[in-house]
C-alpha cells in the first residue's frame, strides 16, 4: 500500500526535548533505549548530546526504515530494532546489551503516523480505516465492522472515556448494516450523527472514539505495562527511565508504576506502626509530580499541551522488590 504524506503538516518536533534530555542525562559511553523512535527526534538529540549508543525500537516498519537511514555513517552508535517496546528486554539483549543507562518512551501515536492519510489514524485526512502501528494484524476497520455492540461500547468507553459510548456503538451497528465502514470519514460521520459538531466545540467529537479504537487494536496500554516492567530489568543502577505521555490513561499507569516501585505507595493506615522489613525499592523519584511543557513550547507546538513527563532512577535493589 502506498502511503501519502501531508507535506503541509506541522514539522515533527519532539515534545519536551530539553526536559527529556535533562531527565535522561546522557553520558559518554552510555547505552540508551529510545523505545518509540518515530521520526527520530529524541534519538538524534541523545546521540548529539554525548558519545553514546542508542537502541532505537519501533513496531512501525516505516519508522525502522527511517532509523536505518539515520544509522548510516554513525559507526554503529545507532542500532535500529524492529519490534514492540514492550519486548525491549528481548530486543536489546538480542542486540548484545545486557543492561542500559537510560530508557525514554514517548507514548501514543506519532505525528508521522497521524500525517499519513494512508495509515488511517486521523479523520483530518480521509483514508482507509486502518490505525495499525505495526501494519499487520486486526485493523480498525476489521474491528468496527465485526465487533458486537457491547464490545464496541466497552472499548470506546474504557479507552476513550467517552460517555456517549453506548449510543455511538449502537449507531455503528446500524450504519454497518447499510454499508461497511471503510474510511476514517465513514467512522467520523457515524460519531457526528450521535455527537454533532457545532460552533462552540473546539475538539472534534470523534476524537475520543478514534483514540479508543487505536489504543485497543494496538494494545497500547498492555505494551506500556510490559515496557515499564522490562525497564526494571534492563536498567543498571543509576540508569534512568523517562516517559512522556499524552493521555490520562497512560499517565496514570506511569505515575502508579513509579510510585509503587519507588516505595511511595501509602501505608494501609497512618495509625499502623511503620514496617521495618519493607524491601528496598528498585526505583527512586526525585520529583513526585509530572513535568508539563512550557507555555512557550505549547504556543509553538500545540501537541505539547497534554504532555506529561515523569522519570525515575534505578537503584541496586532487585527488580521485584517493591511490587504492590
Amino acid at each position: 500500500m502506498t502511503h501519502t504524506t501531508d507535506h503541509n503538516a506541522a514539522p515533527h518536533v519532539p515534545v519536551m526535548l530539553q526536559e527529556v534530555l535533562t531527565a535522561l542525562s546522557p553520558c559518554d559511553g552510555g547505552i540508551y533505549v529510545d523505545g518509540t523512535f518515530g521520526a527520530g527526534g529524541y534519538t538524534r538529540a541523545i546521540l548529539d548530546s554525548a558519545a553514546c549508543t542508542v537502541c532505537a525500537i519501533d513496531r512501525d516498519p516505516d519508522a525502522i526504515r527511517r532509523a536505518q537511514d539515520m544509522a548510516t555513517g554513525l559507526n554503529g552508535r545507532l542500532l535500529p530494532l524492529h519490534g514492540c517496546f514492550g519486548d525491549m528486554q528481548t530486543l536489546v539483549n538480542g542486540a548484545g546489551h545486557a543492561q542500559v543507562d537510560g530508557i525514554v518512551l514517548d507514548i501514543g501515536v506519532s505525528s508521522m503516523q497521524l500525517d499519513e492519510a494512508g495509515r488511517g489514524f486521523s479523520f483530518r485526512h480521509d483514508g482507509p480505516l486502518d490505525m495499525r502501528m505495526s501494519q499487520n494484524g486486526q485493523s480498525a476497520g476489521d474491528f468496527v465492522n465485526t465487533a458486537d455492540e457491547k464490545t464496541l461500547a466497552d472499548v470506546i468507553y474504557t479507552y476513550g472515556e467517552e460517555h456517549a459510548a453506548r449510543r455511538i456503538a449502537r449507531r455503528i451497528i446500524e450504519a454497518r448494516q447499510e454499508k461497511m465502514l471503510k474510511t476514517t470519514q465513514d467512522l467520523a460521520a457515524v460519531v457526528h450523527d450521535v455527537l454533532p459538531m457545532h460552533g462552540g466545540i473546539k475538539t472534534d467529537t470523534a476524537t475520543k472514539t478514534f483514540q479508543a479504537i487505536r489504543i485497543y487494536i494496538n494494545d497500547e496500554l498492555g505494551e506500556l505495562d510490559r515496557a515499564l516492567d522490562a525497564a526494571l530489568h534492563l536498567l543498571r543502577p543509576e540508569g534512568r527511565l523517562v516517559v512522556v505521555s499524552f493521555h490520562s490513561l497512560e499517565d496514570r499507569r506511569v505515575k502508579n508504576f513509579l510510585k509503587t516501585h519507588s516505595g511511595r505507595t501509602p501505608q494501609v493506615s497512618r495509625h499502623m506502626p511503620m514496617q521495618s522489613d519493607i524491601a528496598p525499592a528498585p526505583l527512586r523519584m526525585e520529583k513526585n509530580s509530572g513535568i508539563a511543557a512550557s507555555e512557550t513550547e505549547i504556543a509553538a507546538n500545540p501537541r505539547a499541551r497534554s504532555a506529561r513527563l515523569r522519570y525515575a532512577i534505578r537503584t541496586d535493589a532487585p527488580p521485584g522488590a517493591a511490587h504492590a
